[in-house]
């Protein structure tokens, strides 16, 4: 088991030093020929194949990668160009291998699917066709000349738009220095497809505007003149060909702010840090498409610190289903924000019913982007604009919607707005008949009976990951997100085996991912439970025993701190949070969780103390972890032991006790459903 930890540990490093220094190559071939590059390329490459410890640095992989990109840049339609391509396609595979990242697969699929594009006569069109077949990979499409649009369906329309929000959505969430331009480029074709495949359709409009909100954001970044043109171009199309749609506005307001403030060019000391690139002939002078094809996208030298003591809002980020939304407005530095406003449409300015509120005391942050689009059943998108000198407004445009919240989080600062619908395309659940008299008491779990409240999905959340290692263990290198990881990835499987139901999970390798985000994820998938894994950890390293948390008010110190440590903040923020939680919580989902913590935590208590000597219960307890909040379903957070005590660390390590936290674990749920739904089991 230390092993296997020392090798995520590798893996992890393996991530950090790649982020860190991935793009610092810089190109030295161009004055050699395409071909001279190729084999130089292929030189380094073999060279990293047989050096172990260079295999191990994501740095060298994407040396070797910008290695190949330049070949095809140096002459994109010579001779050279698609096996440029096939081997950068085929190394972003190789890399994604280690790495684990989707970004990379879909880094790889896109320059294979480029072969087929630009070189459908070349061999490595064949060769390229292979590798995704033999390695699973999506099958590119017919080119262009065989497969005209008419061919495409609706459906097609409807399924590259979602990819596409999905796309965007990972998009925005990367550091600057990983928005580099092939990733831009795989979410604004996604874009333009979905306009492709349907043009009269409901997405059409949508989907074009997209293609140049891409573009225009491409340009911010790339300081391309040419990808902001390519921008007001797709604008006007949206103009003449969708007039009447309501992506007319927000065009006309971006070819007037675009046309309004002339083309910034990158500032001296950007231009002189860029990597520099083969060209057909000659090094290309100033900036071009080829010249920023691999380098780090960054937005203008500005500060997003904030000013004068004011705090900065620095991003949007949003996930929807069609009955759920929830929208997060990040920023650095404190936040105080106004009492939300509701507006109802106004046809006569063509205004839409909207929700809006002010956060006091701040300024938008410089590469703030200030209108996302959203378009999913409930909103049309969301706008952030400098409302007064020193306030930053809010507005977010909405379709339909049934409810909504508002909640901070600290540290980051972050507001989170969930918006719910009256219905959407979840279709209802089978109900029991429901007394007949409205004051007739309902015994506890009463109501998730009546309403057949059956398990068919759960979500597993591994605590913590990536940067953020959670709790440290009392032996050297044992970390909570690792334990964390292990518990969920088995725990999983057997509910999946054991129980038959669908299992999804937050995350399945080392990576990061906010805590919102991860509630946001089990709301968009439906899920009938939510189960938060995590290792518990205290300065006195006595302190042992399992406990099962539910979302509610804190009522002890020590409960307090727990969600302190989890939440990653401080426990004057906590207590901050109790003056807002009673009016987030609904009596049925913490009823529930409730109920769902004490199964789970009897059958652990219960499963454990017959197998391994000192298992102390320490209860079921409250508190308001940030991961539960919101939540649409029965949810909890399992502290499956003390990381930082000697003889339980050592347990959490060992995959026989894994096995057996996972088999309570497992048997608490069945408890509860037979309980709640008693005939879901039986259907199995």
């Amino acid at each position: 088991m230390l092993h296997m930890l020392h090798r995520k540990n590798r893996i992890f490093i393996f991530f950090l030093i790649g982020f860190l220094y991935g793009f610092a190559w810089v190109d030295t071939t161009a004055a050699l020929s395409e071909k001279d590059i190729y084999f130089e390329a292929d030189n380094a490459y073999q060279k990293l194949l047989n050096d172990p410890k260079k295999k191990a640095l994501r740095e060298n992989w994407l040396q070797c990668i910008n290695r190949f990109k330049a070949v095809y840049d140096a002459d994109p339609k010579g001779p050279w160009a698609a096996a440029g391509l096939f081997m950068t396609g085929k190394l972003y595979w190789e890399l994604s291998r280690v790495s684990y990242l989707d970004a990379d697969k879909r880094e790889a699929e896109f320059h294979l699917k480029k072969i087929a594009g630009e070189f459908p006569r070349s061999k490595y069109r064949n060769r390229g066709e292979e590798f995704m077949a033999h390695n699973g990979m999506n099958q590119p499409n017919q080119t262009p000349e065989v497969a005209p649009k008419k061919g495409m369906t609706r459906g097609d329309a409807e399924e590259s738009f979602k990819e596409a929000q999905s796309c965007y959505r990972d998009l925005l969430s990367l550091p600057v220095p990983q928005k580099q331009r092939d990733r831009w480029m795989i979410c604004l074709e996604k874009f333009r497809s979905s306009h492709d495949a349907d043009p009269k359709g409901p997405r059409a409009a949508a989907g074009l505007y997209m293609t140049g909100f891409m573009y225009e954001g491409l340009s911010e970044y790339a300081y391309s003149e040419k990808d902001r043109n390519q921008a007001l171009d797709i604008y006007r199309q949206v103009l003449k060909d969708y007039p009447q749609s309501q992506y007319k506005e927000n065009a006309e307001k971006k070819i007037a702010d675009l046309t309004s403030r002339p083309y910034r060019p990158a500032p001296p000391e950007t231009r002189k840090s860029k990597p520099v690139q083969a060209s057909r002939n000659k090094a290309p002078q100033g900036t071009s498409e080829s010249e920023v094809g691999n380098k780090p996208l960054k937005p203008a030298k500005e500060s997003e610190t904030p000013e004068n003591g004011k705090s900065a809002v620095t991003g949007i980020r949003y996930w929807s289903n069609p009955n759920y939304t929830r929208v997060v407005v990040d920023a650095k530095g404190p936040l105080k924000y106004s009492t939300p406003y509701l507006l109802d449409e106004n046809p006569t300015l063509n205004k839409p019913r909207r929700l809006y509120f002010d956060i006091q005391n701040s300024l938008p942050g410089k590469a703030l982007q200030k209108f996302i689009p959203i378009d999913d059943n409930l909103l049309s998108a969301v706008r952030v604009a400098q409302n007064t000198k020193d306030s930053v407004r809010v507005v977010i445009d909405i379709k339909s919607f049934k409810n909504y919240k508002i909640f901070p989080l600290y540290e980051p600062s972050r507001i989170v707005v969930d918006v719910w619908g009256a219905g959407g395309e979840t279709p209802p659940r089978k109900q029991l008949p429901v007394p007949k008299d409205s004051n007739e008491k309902i015994a506890p779990g009463a109501l998730a009976k009546q309403l057949a409240l059956g398990v068919r999905r759960v979500v597993i959340d591994a605590g913590h990951g990536g940067k953020d290692p959670g709790a440290l263990g009392y032996l050297k290198n044992v970390q909570e997100k690792d334990i964390a990881l292990d518990v969920a990835v088995l725990l999983g499987k057997k509910i999946e085996r054991e129980l038959g139901c669908e299992v999804f999970f937050t995350r399945r390798n080392d990576r990061n991912i906010s805590l919102e985000e991860r509630t946001a994820f089990a709301n968009t998938k439906n899920a009938d439970l939510f189960i938060s894994i995590h290792a518990n950890a205290h300065k006195n390293k006595n302190i042992h025993g399992l406990e099962t948390f539910y979302l509610n008010l804190a009522t002890d110190d020590e409960s307090i701190r727990v969600a302190a440590r989890e939440n990653a903040t401080s426990e004057k923020n906590i207590s901050d949070l109790h003056s807002i939680l009673s009016d987030l919580m609904q009596n049925a989902k913490i009823n529930e969780s409730s109920r769902l913590a004490a199964y789970v935590q009897s059958s652990l208590y219960e499963g454990l103390k017959t197998k391994y000597n000192q298992i102390k219960d320490n209860g079921v307890k409250k508190a308001p972890f940030y991961v539960l909040l919101g939540a649409q379903m029965p949810a909890i957070l399992i502290e499956t032991s003390f990381i930082s005590n000697e003889r339980e660390c050592k347990r959490l390590i060992n995959k026989k006790y894994q096995d057996h936290l996972c088999d309570a674990i497992v048997s608490g749920i069945r408890q509860y459903i037979k309980e709640t739904s008693p005939n879901t089991l039986s259907r199995r």
